[in-house]
């Protein structure tokens, strides 16, 4: 039973709606100013403690356009398909990057070399979740040129809303 987050961008707030199915294409209402359709926020990885967010630090994509990020995460999924070669998930990765805003971090530059070099991407997966010092700066920067219009970080709504 998935749990989905939604942005308002007239309240500054995102919601989280729970959903008795999974539901990839219904957006629902803003609960508080009726604003229709709100735009689905990518949820928080879980690897983000692993690369040095604790939980309840600012998110590091606030502020990112959504549609300009669902969009780079689409591009990518594409980008990557099925495909286990690590030229062609470092050739997405790139262009993740480009879609969605984001510059690359030193580390992650230093991945995409070794991917586009031919080296296991099982063995580069392992080391990203090693316990370390990393920051998710280290792999990706927040581009502020590209973001959207508001950039203060949005409200999280506590409540969950049911659709």
């Amino acid at each position: 039973m998935p749990i989905y987050e939604f942005y308002c961008p007239d309240c500054n707030t995102v919601f989280s709606f729970f959903s008795a199915k999974v539901e990839t294409e219904r957006r629902p209402d803003c609960p508080r100013c009726r604003r229709p359709d709100l735009d689905r926020r990518p949820s928080r990885f879980a690897t983000l403690s692993s690369l040095g967010v604790p939980d309840g630090d600012q998110d590091p994509l606030a502020g990112v356009d959504e549609g300009t990020l669902e969009r780079a995460m689409e591009a990518l999924a594409d980008g990557v398909g099925e495909s286990e070669d690590p030229r062609r998930l470092a050739s997405a990765l790139r262009g993740f990057g480009k879609e969605s805003g984001l510059s690359l971090g030193p580390k992650m530059e230093a991945m995409l070399g070794r991917l586009e070099a031919g080296e296991d991407i099982e063995t580069l997966e392992a080391e990203m979740q090693e316990p370390g010092d990393d920051s998710v700066e280290d792999y990706f920067r927040l581009k502020r040129q590209l973001t959207g219009a508001d950039h203060r970080k949005p409200r999280r709504d506590e409540e969950l809303y049911f659709f």
